[in-house]
């Protein structure tokens, strides 16, 4: 099978689903498989990464944002040679420093008692840059984070502060790479994408300008056309 029509996985993040690849599906499905698992329904990062693996065809481009970074990880711990190349948006190869951990389980006990209430406009400035904020994309974020639910998060929540410390697989991922980050992404800072950038051979940093942690939401066209890019092998090493 040729790059060109190589199968693509796409990974969402914590409370999103397939709608915030609603531009990259429609704009690369009439050439290759495309293939978008629910990640709400397990309890690890481990049994996420084992789900996709259960579900995705034998060799594919993965692509993956934020938590979807930590599970395209974990696959390529587990499975490298079924990864034909890897796109990693707005994620961390660290694991939680404690405040940020201390944090979470915060919010996971507030979830347990039944106070979870998605993603509340008061988060919006946090998740994406004030021009996306004017348009539909916050309403789109809200509506997945309630698809997704309590016990969605819940679950989700415990795998993100149980995962592993993945910076020593870098060295080790030898796939072309693209590192695609929002500049002003509050959630992820760029710092992380220059670490990734720096430990996997090759590896290509591409950085959208007025862009959050969101950049499939935020600036769908561009995000596309990168990913077009790189599915191309345009910024192969």
């Amino acid at each position: 099978m040729s790059r060109n029509n190589l199968p693509l996985v796409l990974l969402p993040g914590l409370l999103n689903d397939h709608r915030l690849w609603t531009h990259a599906q429609a704009t690369f499905a009439s050439d290759r498989e495309i293939l978008i698992p629910d990640l709400s329904q397990h309890e690890s990062i481990v049994a996420m990464a084992d789900h996709v693996l259960e579900q995705a065809p034998p060799r594919f481009a993965l692509a993956a944002l934020s938590m979807g970074g930590y599970v395209a990880f974990e696959i390529l711990r587990r499975a490298p040679e079924r990864v034909a190349r890897l796109a990693l948006l707005d994620t961390t190869a660290r694991p939680d420093e404690p405040e940020r951990a201390r944090v979470r389980r915060g919010l996971l006990e507030l979830a347990g008692l039944g106070k979870f209430k998605g993603v509340t406009p008061q988060l919006l400035p946090r998740l994406m840059h004030a021009r996306a904020l004017e348009s539909q994309v916050p309403q789109v974020v809200m509506d997945m984070a309630d698809a997704i639910g309590r016990e969605g998060f819940i679950r989700q929540q415990r795998a993100i502060i149980e995962r592993a410390d993945y910076q020593p697989l870098l060295a080790a991922i030898k796939v072309p790479t693209l590192v695609l980050f929002g500049a002003q992404d509050e959630i992820t800072p760029l710092t992380e994408a220059r670490v990734i950038q720096a430990g996997i051979p090759g590896a290509r940093l591409e950085v959208i300008e007025a862009c959050g942690h969101l950049p499939p939401l935020e600036h769908p066209e561009r995000t596309s056309e990168l990913l077009g890019q790189w599915l191309d092998g345009r910024f192969d090493a």
